[in-house]
């Protein structure tokens, strides 16, 4: 039987094996005596003691819901006693819609969707997330004849290659020459609470370009008021198409939308998220409040199996990433070309076509305590929201401290560490001195504009901009 059963056996023919052998995950012994022969590790849980054993996660097609399907594919999962089931979405609201009615036991979500649920923004609803899906991983692309216009305002380096990182600045007097001529200049990004929304707005604003307000108390909720650049909704694996028809100049997205411009021809990445904001906050893993409440045991099993997947994602030097590259491209996952996949995958990136450039973290799933989910991190959402005017009236600090802490649980993400750590499936170094941490990471200075972010002290963060929404200012 050994000999049949190969210890690489994909996930999905395990759990058939384990079904068609009528066995249940719950059945400990059971399941310690086979393990081996399954290609699973030994059990690590107290199956027992699941609440729910049957699950359904929610994804969108980008390479940062790779913790997802390594936990699925490399059977972290099934260790823990769960089956799962992962499920494209066709865009982030039917995401979260699911999420909140039931449907979805939890989901791959924009780190902004649990704060904006909470706070009332869209969609009203109590979502938490006691896990922090990956560092970095976007890019902004623009159109070939955007780019072209670009490259006149800037620098060479002595290789004859445009010097990055490459500054919005360039882009103002194209956007400028577009407004002579008659044309809104245009530009998509995922959602209006995505990273992407934000970090498009950041770099824009930094180079002296106005992004646009939100103005909720007025029943406008387009994001352009006062904009000179025009930003709306596109859901990611369009980007390329709606760039190629001329819909729009340019975009901000995860990968790999903007790698597969490069392929297609039809565009050029001008900037990663990672030159905007080193080792920005991405994805989360999302649950509503009362599911994680109705099944604690579950949720710190799913946690665990997820935080052994990053680990895999970035052990020895991404060692693993070909391996991870060839699982999302599959149909079922993010379904892209393998090279195109592995071009930001396997830490390199290309920019303008035959400009490849070495960029080692542009996907970090574990490194620099990625899983952990810091109230920091949170914060610098609600700054956002607040900047642009989603938040439309001041707040003080304290209410953002407390919108953090009820969304973002680094307690339960330190319950699940310290049970891998007790099992020998992680060590103490791996993760923060839960003992010490505030929840805060130190003062973050690595950003595009030379801002400094505190995130004990946001509005003073925002009193730094000259453009955005501060005190008591309105949209």
């Amino acid at each position: 039987m050994s000999m049949l059963i190969e210890n690489k056996m994909p996930a999905l023919q395990r759990r058939g094996l384990l079904k068609r052998a009528g066995m249940t995950l719950g059945a400990v012994a059971l399941l310690s005596v086979m393990g081996p022969l399954l290609g699973t590790n030994s059990v690590q849980a107290e199956t027992e003691g699941l609440e729910k054993e049957d699950l359904k996660f929610g994804f969108i097609k980008l390479t940062d819901m790779a913790p997802l399907a390594i936990a699925y594919e490399k059977g972290y999962f099934e260790d823990e006693g769960l089956f799962v089931t992962l499920e494209a979405q066709a865009n982030w609201k039917v995401l979260l819609d699911r999420v909140i009615d039931g449907e979805l036991d939890g989901a791959h979500m924009l780190a902004g969707q649990p704060l904006a649920a909470t706070i009332g923004f869209g969609t009203k609803a109590d979502i938490i997330t006691a896990f922090s899906m990956d560092l970095n991983g976007n890019g902004i692309t623009v159109s070939n004849e955007v780019w072209k216009a670009m490259k006149n305002h800037i620098p060479q380096g002595a290789d004859g290659k445009p010097v990055h990182p490459v500054k919005a600045d360039a882009l103002k007097p194209v956007v400028e020459q577009y407004k002579k001529d008659g044309k809104p200049f245009k530009m998509g990004m995922v959602f209006p609470v995505s990273t992407h929304n934000y970090e498009l707005r950041y770099w824009l604003a930094a180079g002296g370009l106005h992004p646009g307000y939100y103005s909720p108390d007025e029943g406008d909720i387009s994001g352009q008021r006062k904009a000179d650049v025009l930003l709306s909704v596109t859901p990611p694996p369009q980007m390329p198409a709606t760039l190629e028809a001329g819909t729009i100049y340019g975009y901000c997205v995860g990968e790999p939308w903007n790698q597969q411009a490069v392929f297609k021809g039809i565009g050029v990445p001008v900037i990663t998220d990672y030159e905007i904001w080193k080792n920005n906050p991405e994805k989360v893993f999302g649950v509503t409040k009362e599911w994680a409440e109705k099944y604690p045991n579950t949720h710190k099993a799913v946690l665990k199996a997820m935080i052994r997947a990053a680990m895999w994602l970035d052990e020895n030097d991404n060692a693993n990433r070909k391996e991870a590259v060839k699982i999302l491209s599959m149909p079922a996952y993010v379904g892209a070309d393998y090279d195109v996949i592995a071009n930001s995958m396997t830490g390199t990136f290309e920019y303008e076509k035959g400009d490849t450039r070495a960029v080692p973290d542009f996907n970090v799933f574990f490194r620099y305590n990625a899983t952990y989910p810091y109230y920091s991190d949170a914060i610098w959402y609600l700054t956002q929201m607040r900047r642009w005017g989603q938040v439309n009236e001041f707040k003080p600090d304290e209410w953002f401290f407390n919108v953090a802490k009820k969304v973002y649980r680094p307690d339960l993400y330190a319950v699940a560490a310290k049970e891998l750590i007790a099992e020998g499936l992680a060590k103490p170094a791996d993760f923060p001195d839960f003992i010490s941490e505030s929840g805060f990471r130190p003062p973050q200075k690595e950003f595009i504009d030379g801002i400094t972010y505190d995130g004990k002290k946001p509005n003073k963060y925002l009193e730094q901009f000259s453009i955005g929404l501060k005190g008591k200012e309105k949209g």
